[in-house]
This record gives C-alpha cells, structure tokens and sequence, in this order.
C-alpha cells in the first residue's frame, strides 16, 4: 500500500496535468519506444521552440488527468511507452512536429491526440498535420479576397483606354 505521500505527490501529478490538458488547444499522444538521445533531444528542442510542452508520464497517472478534463476516449490509447505533446497556442504545431519524427523515426508512432476537448486517432492527427501554416492560409484568403477586385480594376482601365483613344483620334484629324 503506497504511503500517503507518495499518494499526495501523485494526486498533484495528476491535478497539474488536468490543468495543462484542460488550458491546452490540442496535444498528441506518442509511442516514443526506440528513439535515439539525440533524436529525442532535437524533438524536444523543435517542440519547445513551437510553444508545445512534450512530457513522458505513467499511463495512469495520465489516464486520470483525462478522465478529470473530460478526455476519457484517449485512455485506449495509452499502453506502452507513451509520451504527451500538448499545446496551448498552436493547436497544430504538435501535431506536424510529431507526424515529422515518426515519419523519420520507425518505431516512433503518433497513438492518437486531442483538439478543442474532442479526442481523434492518428489518422485525423496527421490530417492536423497537413495544414498549412496560418501564414500560408492567411496569404490564401487574401488573394481570394483581392483577386475579383483586381479583375475589376482592369476591366475599368481598359474601359478608360479605350474611351481615351476614341476621344483623342477626332482631336488628331481637326
């Protein structure tokens, strides 16, 4: 029977995790099983520089943080040597960073993940993946914004050019 402070340590694991899954837009669950030091040291690194918090923890421990938050589903997924990628700004970046190293890395695999308290297997996390950055979508709307009105515009100036060659032609033969 675990004494009663390793018992408190543990219900703080698991209430600061509820509270980070809970203030995160989305997070990915890994299977980190054969990954290098050093892989596992760039992964980190690329995940930090992105604003994502990647942690490895007891599969219990964060099965009962999912259960507190309302991400119960994700509990099928954590078996094995399971990591967290979770991300309070971004709900995309873990989910690019991760799919990059497993496709990378074998026998590092995405489980599954979460977005706006909606749990989604591995398949939609690397349809997550595939979106563009917010710079390129940004970049989209706006040429689809601008380009009606710039088909406008020429429409408009040629009007005026031809209007301005029909009225300088009779004031050439006076």
């Amino acid at each position: 029977m675990p004494s009663n402070k390793i018992l408190e340590q543990k219900q703080n694991i698991v209430k600061e995790l509820a509270e980070k899954l809970r203030n995160a837009q989305a997070g990915v669950v890994v299977n980190y099983q054969g990954i290098t030091v050093e892989a596992d040291t760039q992964l980190r690194r690329e995940l930090r520089a992105a604003g994502v918090e990647y942690m490895v923890m007891k599969n219990t421990l964060t099965g009962r943080a999912c259960d507190e938050v309302g991400l119960g589903d994700m509990k099928q997924y954590l078996e094995g040597m399971t990591a967290i990628a979770i991300c309070g700004e971004d709900p995309i970046a873990p989910a690019k960073i991760t799919k990059a190293y497993a496709e990378k890395i074998e026998s590092f695999t995405v489980k599954a993940g979460f977005i706006d308290g909606a749990v989604i297997d591995a398949a939609k996390v690397e349809e997550l993946a595939a979106i563009p950055p917010k710079e390129v979508l940004i970049g989209r709307i706006l040429g689809s914004l601008i380009g009606p009105v710039q088909s406008l515009a020429y429409a408009l100036q040629s009007v005026v050019d031809k209007n301005g060659e029909e009225a300088a032609a009779p004031a050439a033969e006076a």
